[in-house]
């Protein structure tokens, strides 16, 4: 299944396993990796020395295969952790999160492929401009921090196809070879898929939040916080509590209040469902069950043939 994102990220299959925090350690990042997909490790909720374990564990495990890190440009340890990813050698990073100016020159003279991932066309060309290799469109479908400006991955994607010559990565509400046969469609080379990587069996996320994820509806999550960085959780007890005080026009500084410190990790990584914040997308209602993220590499890229071929004898 060749496309310019495929040939870029020297995988199999142009599929983007998310870098999400708390979720996507080195475990997930290598099963992904060695199904042919590009696996990602997510250094949003690692400290320095962590992301550098991971780094090398990765390496150890999956030297012959394509894998990358996430970089949050807004992350306090931001600096610190290129510094790491120069360092130990990393050929692959996604950033997002800030201006993808911030680091960009940085990693391509160290000979690094850099995609950067946004919300809009218009911002998508200011990636471009840049110097990034590719860009990774994402509508507020998605979960976790999202865009301000509430674009659906259908709208937001061919815009950016026509807006810039880099190749194009949809994300957002992705789950299936449907889906991904719909992005290819409307101009994508490829697409990253979050969500049901975050329930894969090599997903380090809570059980309690994986059983939270299989439990879920297609309207269970809400858009929160939009004041600050939006972000797309299942609704439980706290985001109910947001939800009310937004409702009300609280301040940015109440709103930093109610998050507090560690809240993203109380939700997914420790399992608290009920004050913790559980950052997933809209295809959520979709989830049935825990599986390899190889078995779900695999099903998807047959989907996709099949898909593809059903709509060339109708």
């Amino acid at each position: 299944m060749e496309s310019r994102v495929s040939k870029l990220f020297n995988i199999e299959y142009p599929i983007i396993q998310a870098g999400m925090i708390w979720v996507s350690g080195w475990k997930l990042a290598v099963a992904a990796a060695k199904a042919g997909a590009l696996g990602l490790i997510g250094a949003g909720s690692m400290t320095p020395e962590l992301l550098r374990e991971h780094i090398r564990k990765a390496r150890a495990a999956c030297p012959d295969r394509s894998w990358g890190v996430n970089l949050p440009i807004f992350f306090k340890f931001a600096e610190e952790m290129a510094g790491i990813i120069l360092e130990e050698g990393v050929r692959i990073v996604f950033t997002s999160g800030g201006s993808p100016k911030k680091f960009t020159g940085r990693f391509k003279n160290a000979g690094i492929t850099v995609t950067h991932v946004t919300a809009a066309p218009t911002l998508a060309v200011k990636c471009e401009e840049a110097g990034v290799d590719a860009v990774v469109v994402e509508g507020f479908e998605a979960g976790g921090h999202n865009g301000r400006d509430e674009l659906t991955t259908m709208v937001l994607v061919p815009q950016a196809a026509d807006a810039v010559k880099i190749p194009v990565i949809a994300a957002g509400g992705i789950y299936d070879g449907r889906g991904m046969a719909a992005a290819m469609a409307l101009g994508a080379e490829g697409v990253q898929i979050g969500t049901r990587f975050a329930a894969a069996i090599e997903s380090s996320a809570h059980e309690n939040f994986k059983r939270a994820m299989l439990a879920a509806s297609a309207t269970d999550t809400f858009l929160i916080l939009r004041k600050l960085i939006p972000a797309r959780v299942i609704v439980n007890d706290w985001a109910k509590t947001v939800m009310a005080a937004e409702a009300k026009g609280a301040s940015e500084e109440e709103l930093l209040n109610l998050i507090g410190e560690k809240r993203t990790k109380l939700g997914m990584f420790d399992g608290d469902l009920k004050d913790g914040e559980v950052q997933i997308g809209q295809i959520v209602g979709a989830l049935r069950e825990i599986r390899p993220a190889g078995d779900l590499i695999r099903e998807i890229v047959a989907q996709y043939g099949e898909t593809i071929r059903k709509l060339k004898t109708s």
